[in-house]
């Protein structure tokens, strides 16, 4: 049974405000970790009154949040993708500090989380992703906005666009895009419809119950560790927590050494096009590495800001970067924007050559599959690029 906690502004824990001078200890990181539970909690009231979630929020997180204006499924979806990726990311990099049980524990059904609620978003942005590449490539008229899963009245249908005169070399292209984007619009909005189901699923089931619960709990009581190594005595003063920050930035550094910049710095990448083209649908293997920087990216981006104590009332923004946040660099920004055009693009390109392996299919269609599939793998060359030429330039403050 739920235990019900007491709501953590009645408590008045320490808030997460901006300090003058960067935190280093674990008053900062207890404090960012409440923050972040505070806008987890605030997000799911918000969710909960939307009505997107079915049961609602767990007996213990009813009262945990403060009342919000009302705002849209999909502010508040992201809201909570933001909130459990910055608890996970935050218990991953700072573990040792922290009760390890606990964390153990915690962290991968944050993960579960965050995975969760970003499956519809991300099969609806690849979707738009691909038809606006398919139209850009064809030269023929806009294909059709993805279709909405939740089935809402009120959303105004797009103007009619007046269709471009299609270039004569592109005639074959035209006549299998129309054909493709149909094929890719079926699949991908089946998967998309699936991810909602999951997603309302998850949000009813007794596993997020309890991860709303401990999340309720953390808002007031941060579980740090009382016995081990990086434990000082009560005498000595908090722990300092930058080396683990700089564990973390060591690893990100050491994973982008090991990219393969140089190839990355070639306009064409032939090598990378071969196994995409192959009937085996096994991930890129040139991909990994560049997603696996991604993930350390946003670990080293979470610690800064932990050691900055940011406030966490960052505007919401529409991709995994955060634009909004203060506590990052121009170059660590548009690193990171360029890892995530990485991944969607990787991602369109799978998904069109899953599309081409569907059974008898027209050979037009296939044709323009392909295009498509080669096009999505030249903007991930595109984004490799990007990354390496932004990397190597000298870290900037934002103002």
């Amino acid at each position: 049974m739920a235990q019900r906690h007491l709501d953590p502004t009645d408590r008045a824990p320490a808030k997460a405000t901006a300090h003058p001078h960067p935190a280093s200890d674990t008053d900062a990181l207890a404090s960012y970790l409440r923050a972040q539970a505070t806008e987890f909690l605030r997000a799911l009231r918000r969710h909960r009154e939307s009505g997107a979630s079915p049961n609602g929020a767990s007996p213990a997180t009813r009262s945990a949040a403060p009342p919000a204006p009302p705002t849209t499924h999909v502010d508040t979806a992201r809201a909570l993708r933001r909130a459990a990726r910055r608890l996970s990311g935050t218990l991953h990099t700072f573990q040792p500090v922290l009760d390890a049980d606990w964390a153990e524990g915690m962290r991968p059904e944050l993960a579960w989380l965050s995975g969760t609620l970003a499956m519809e978003h991300a099969y609806a942005a690849r979707l738009d992703r691909l038809l606006q590449a398919l139209h850009r490539l064809s030269g023929s008229a806009p294909l059709p906005s993805p279709r909405p899963v939740s089935g809402r009245a009120g959303a105004a249908a797009p103007p009619p666009a007046t269709p471009p005169t299609a270039h004569p070399d592109r005639g074959n292209l035209t006549v299998g895009a129309a054909k493709a984007g149909a094929l890719l619009d079926r699949q991908l909005t089946l998967a998309r419809t699936r991810a909602h189901s999951t997603a309302l699923q998850a949000l009813g089931s007794s596993r997020f119950h309890a991860v709303a619960d401990k999340v309720a709990l953390l808002a007031s009581e941060v579980p740090l560790r009382t016995t081990g190594p990086l434990t000082a005595p009560a005498t000595a003063g908090p722990t300092d927590l930058r080396p683990l920050a700089t564990a973390a930035e060591d690893r990100l550094t050491d994973a982008v050494a090991a990219l393969p910049l140089v190839t990355a710095g070639s306009p064409y990448n032939a090598q990378a096009l071969v196994h995409g083209l192959s009937p085996d649908p096994a991930p890129h293997p040139q991909d990994a590495p560049w997603h696996q920087v991604r993930l350390l990216l946003r670990l080293h981006r979470y610690a800064l800001e932990v050691l900055a104590g940011e406030p966490t009332g960052h505007t919401a923004g529409t991709s995994d970067t955060d634009p909004g946040d203060d506590c990052a660099d121009v170059r660590m920004l548009a690193a990171g924007e360029a890892l995530d055009r990485h991944r969607d693009a990787s991602e369109a390109a799978a998904a069109a050559a899953q599309a081409a392996r569907t059974p008898r299919i027209a050979p037009a269609t296939a044709y323009a599959l392909g295009v498509l599939h080669a096009d999505q793998r030249h903007e991930v060359e595109a984004a490799r690029y990007a990354f390496q030429h932004s990397w190597h330039k000298d870290p900037i403050r934002l103002p």
